[in-house]
């Protein structure tokens, strides 16, 4: 049963007992070889459905959900993302639940979870895509005002830069048919496979030239079906051969969402899953989780980055702008995610010393940043008392997180938040090191180490925390001190 809880007042403990064969059990899976560079998608190819920035490898999860967790056992990611782990749990037998406030996040996690009917989905798909190639060769005008009338004019100013207008007639067309498909299973199918035409790490069918960059790059010439090409920024001049790195071959949207339901296709879960697995995906805010106190058997999540490091919304709103949201909309939901940069009115939390004096470091430095690595470190001290609320007792919480360098100096953000979760009950047996594949992760940099790029200098390893919660806890309030034994 999930109940609502708001949170509570953070407390800080001090960790006095623990299951030692579990607590050692994590311990050596942390000190593991966590790169995971080859076979990253074997097993499941619905992994695969739908390109997002940062992903881990799914071996990740898998790791600690087979030698954490037994059958039947409820796991949690409170940031999901694109649901590798809930996927992975699913796949095991376990009842998976996933949370986000990312709508394309929620709709990717949804369809990779979902089994679905193969001769449906082919049905369905051609005559989609016959009807809206009628509709763009008959009905043309008609699109149009629809592009005129039902979008505002941000959202209209949006689409006339990112997309040619032969372009975005075709989008029209298809999502308009997609979202009057009665069944909802198979109209998110479709509209998740719509999205992954248009958000790709080449920008899809957009003017985009690398949706996986932190700030996209519009294409300065385009090269069209027919073989001619032309120039989209007059200030460029003509000069083909500079031109030829910032050109786009635009190509068919019908074509494109054709493969691209056939290639996810074949990754859709064809057997019936077992009676003791669930995927429960939710749209939640991690800082307070629906879940009842002590109810969860093992965590496994990657929070995002400080200070947007990975700035996720600049490429979901190239499709959720589709999809019924409007520029306006996304840029306020923007502002809600952990690590976002907005500090006005924010309720700042209490942090450890160490964590204090990193924040006011780059105080010094840049007061504004230091507001926001404030504001970021405050939102995973909530989230990790949440997570430390809805575990059972001699259960762990794993994190994946990587450092931010803001004015280069670094955040140091897997040791504070080591500390941070101390303080509040964890016990932490070691901090894992993974090396990232870059070329794998639609990450916003090259292969190559920079040091002069402060984005290069931050992302080529990740850290793997783990936060065990004892059996008993000696709990410390605002300088009273008592022990408390966790329920069982």
């Amino acid at each position: 049963m999930i109940v609502q809880l708001k949170l509570g007042i953070p407390c800080r403990y001090e960790s006095s007992d623990c299951d030692d064969s579990y607590f050692n059990r994590l311990k050596t899976l942390l000190s593991q070889n966590l790169d995971f560079h080859t076979d990253s998608n074997k097993g499941c190819s619905s992994h695969n459905f739908h390109s997002f920035p940062a992903k881990f490898p799914p071996q990740l999860p898998r790791l600690f959900i087979e030698n954490l967790t037994r059958t039947g056992d409820i796991f949690l990611d409170p940031m999901m993302g694109s649901g590798t782990a809930v996927l992975e749990g699913f796949l095991l037998n376990r009842h998976s639940i996933g949370m986000d406030i990312d709508p394309l996040a929620i709709l990717i996690s949804k369809v990779k979870t979902s089994p679905y009917h193969f001769s449906k989905i082919l049905i369905r798909m051609r005559d989609v895509i016959e009807t809206a190639k009628t509709m763009v060769r008959d009905n043309q005008a008609s699109l149009k005002q629809v592009l005129d009338g039902d979008f505002d004019s941000s959202s209209r100013k949006f689409f006339d830069y990112w997309f040619t207008e032969n372009t975005q007639i075709e989008l029209l067309s298809l999502i308009e048919l997609i979202n009057v498909i009665p069944e909802p299973d198979i109209r998110e199918f479709f509209q998740l496979a719509f999205s992954s035409i248009i958000i790709t790490k080449s920008g899809g069918v957009s003017l985009a030239l690398d949706l996986g960059h932190t700030r996209p790059h519009r294409a300065k010439m385009i090269a069209l079906p027919d073989g001619n090409k032309m120039i989209l920024d007059s200030e460029s001049g003509h000069d083909l051969e500079k031109l030829k790195n910032l050109t786009k071959n635009m190509r068919s949207v019908f074509a494109d969402f054709e493969k691209r339901v056939l290639q996810n296709l074949k990754g859709i879960i064809r057997f019936e899953p077992s009676i003791r697995s669930t995927a429960n995906i939710l749209f939640a805010n991690t800082q307070s989780i629906p879940l009842r106190d002590h109810s969860v058997d093992l965590i496994v999540t990657s929070p995002p980055y400080a200070s947007n490091a990975i700035d996720y919304m600049r490429a979901h709103k190239f499709s959720l702008a589709w999809m019924g949201y409007s520029i306006n909309q996304l840029g306020k939901k923007r502002k809600e995610y952990i690590g976002s940069d907005g500090v006005s009115k924010f309720q700042f939390e209490p942090v450890p010393l160490k964590t204090n004096r990193i924040i006011n470091e780059i105080k010094l430095l840049d007061d504004k940043k230091g507001q926001v690595l404030h504001r970021y470190f405050s939102e995973m001290s909530r989230t990790l008392s949440e997570m430390f609320r809805v575990l059972k007792p001699g259960k762990a919480a794993v994190v994946v997180v990587g450092n931010s360098i803001m004015r280069g100096r670094s955040t140091e953000t897997a040791e504070c938040l080591a500390d941070i979760g101390k303080a509040l009950g964890f016990m932490v047996p070691t901090i894992g090191i993974r090396n990232l594949d870059r070329n794998r992760r639609m990450m916003p940099a090259g292969n190559k180490i920079d040091i002069d790029s402060q984005i290069q200098q931050r992302m080529h390893q990740e850290y793997v925390i783990g936060f065990y919660k004892p059996e008993t806890t000696t709990k410390i309030i605002y300088g009273n001190t008592k022990t408390a034994s966790n329920p069982s």
